[in-house]
């Protein structure tokens, strides 16, 4: 229970400080943190929760990571229910906690998005969902191949970390506009039931690309990666 713990709290950072920041700081007035921040605070909530929790459950914190470190040979099959049960109730308990602190703020509405993933008229440049399909899978794909090489034994030791959260920002920094970025389905899940209607109706993508990406990147890393005989 102590592993399924830490991926609550774990993925309950995640949400609480990355989609936090783009609720409640990206535009604040004069001083917001905008695109960069945001992209930023995604990856160290991954950075810190990676040194603090590592040890305890691996520091999944999405349910694609954990599919794909299953497909790579990582990672239990047995372990992936109980996983995403944790993952995505730490969503949404950061969802709810974002939500009484955005609330208290006058003019506050949801209808402004949540920080939620979307694609046609709720991707925040107006992609396709035919895009937001194509960067979901491949950010996501991205994302796999470079947490299972910076965790491989042969990898310099105790900085994946380090490499896995800038990879998270970089993610963010290219993908921000087509989807929101979302490589991460508790991520996408934790907002969208407190937006409800659109962004509910969306969210089977925000599962299915990412999951789909997370399998590309296992095959692709265990085919790069293998070693050599």
């Amino acid at each position: 229970m102590k592993k399924y713990g830490a991926e609550f709290f774990g993925t309950f950072w995640l949400v609480l400080g990355g989609c936090g920041s783009a609720v409640l700081a990206a535009a604040f007035p004069n001083v917001g943190i905008g695109l960069l921040g945001v992209a930023l605070a995604f990856g160290l909530t991954v950075l810190t929760m990676a040194f603090a929790i590592g040890h305890i459950s691996g520091c999944h914190l999405n349910p694609a990571v954990s599919v794909g470190l299953w497909a790579g040979g990582r990672f239990p099959a047995k372990e992936l229910p109980p996983y995403f049960i944790a993952q995505v109730l730490g969503a949404i308990a950061a969802g709810g906690v974002l939500y009484l602190i955005a609330s208290g703020k006058p003019g506050f509405e949801l209808s402004a998005g949540f920080a939620s993933n979307g694609y046609g008229d709720h991707s925040p440049g107006g992609y396709s969902l035919l895009a937001a399909l194509i960067s979901e899978i491949v950010m996501t794909m991205m994302f796999l191949i470079v947490i299972l090489g910076a965790t491989d034994k042969r990898a310099p030791q105790g900085l994946a970390p380090i490499a896995i959260g800038l990879c998270l920002t970089l993610i963010h920094l290219i993908s921000i506009p087509v989807t929101n970025t979302s490589v991460n389905p508790a991520r996408s899940t934790g907002v969208a039931v407190f937006v409800g209607e659109w962004a509910i109706s969306q969210l089977w993508l925000f599962w299915l690309a990412p999951i789909v990406g997370s399998l590309l990147g296992a095959a692709i890393y265990r085919f790069i990666g293998s070693e050599e005989k």
